[in-house]
């Protein structure tokens, strides 16, 4: 076996009543622990969702309703399940993209304090097969392993599918890197703070929206500026975990101005410094000074009077 592990690896796989992370849940989980000495243990459960499964979603799955509904909630399994990935690391089909991220938001909505990026490094298969030949998992299963995936869409049949996938693309793809913290790298998509994809990182290393109105724009210059902003989040129907990333830029913004107001009292008579221009204002100020070009195609923008002159 090609994969390099220096603790075991767990392959997950969820079934949800959709695909709406902040407001969907899960139906079945299935883990596959890979261990670095090739022994392997596994556990699937069936999850009361506390919700109705819509149509769409049985019709992938099979999974309804009456199958569910004597199963145990997740906020009942989520104890099990974090022991059972302690110390491990953590890979999937698409996981980055959705397994993760709504495993995050089922812990964080029953109360657990628990940062997944923060204890676990992420492989993703689908990556892997996405650079080589995009195809879906049952493709994949086909391709690599040569088999036909029996029991497509059931999270132990996709599980294990995964877990063969992956083993085989180290065995055929000699540009894959073998370890995990090197197949995160590898499978990782674009640096983002959160994990729903929200907010994002600019070339400074700061949180950016990647969404609405502030799109490009750092959270740290939105919230100070409209530090409602920040409220809107929190109260609308965003995933906890992009709530928690937007908490904890504001509670950087107030601590920074508890600071200052500290210095004051300390030092009253000695002037704080300036607070750096807004980014809007710079904008502002580069529109109001013209360029030579502008100039000589006279079309020049009217310079309001900023410095009262």
């Amino acid at each position: 076996m090609k994969l390099q592990l220096r603790r075991p690896l767990v392959f997950f796989d969820l079934e949800t009543t959709g695909v709406n992370i902040s407001g969907d849940r899960i139906v079945e989980i299935s883990l596959v622990k890979q261990y670095p000495n090739g022994n392997k243990e596994s556990k699937t459960w069936r999850v009361n969702p506390e919700m109705h499964i819509p149509a769409g979603a049985s019709d992938v799955h099979h999974i309804y309703d009456e199958d569910v509904c004597d199963c145990p909630t997740f906020r009942q399994l989520a104890p099990e399940v974090l022991a059972f990935i302690e110390d491990c690391d953590l890979a999937g089909y698409n996981s980055n993209h959705f397994d993760v991220p709504m495993l995050q938001e089922e812990l964080l909505r029953c109360g657990m304090d628990v940062d997944l990026r923060a204890e676990h490094h992420f492989v993703d298969a689908f990556v892997i097969f996405q650079k080589h030949t995009p195809r879906t998992l049952t493709a994949a299963y086909k391709h690599y392993c040569g088999k036909e995936l029996e029991g497509a869409h059931g999270a132990n049949a996709d599980t294990e599918a995964t877990r063969e996938v992956l083993l085989a693309q180290l065995e055929l793809h000699s540009d894959v890197p073998t370890t995990v913290e090197q197949l995160e790298a590898y499978t990782r998509p674009q640096a983002m703070a959160d994990l729903a994809g929200r907010i994002g990182y600019n070339e400074h290393n700061q949180e950016v929206f990647n969404f609405g109105k502030y799109k490009g724009r750092t959270l740290e210059d939105v919230f100070r500026e409209e530090g409602s902003y920040c409220n809107w989040i929190q109260n609308g129907d965003f995933p906890l975990y992009t709530k928690r990333v937007c908490q904890k830029v504001m509670d950087r913004i107030k601590a920074e101005r508890k600071a200052e107001k500290r210095a004051r009292q300390a030092n009253p008579s000695q002037p704080l410094p300036p607070a750096p221009p807004s980014e809007q204002a710079l904008q502002d100020l580069a529109s109001a000074f013209p360029t030579a070009k502008q100039k000589r195609k006279g079309n020049s923008p009217i310079q309001p009077n900023l410095f009262g002159w």
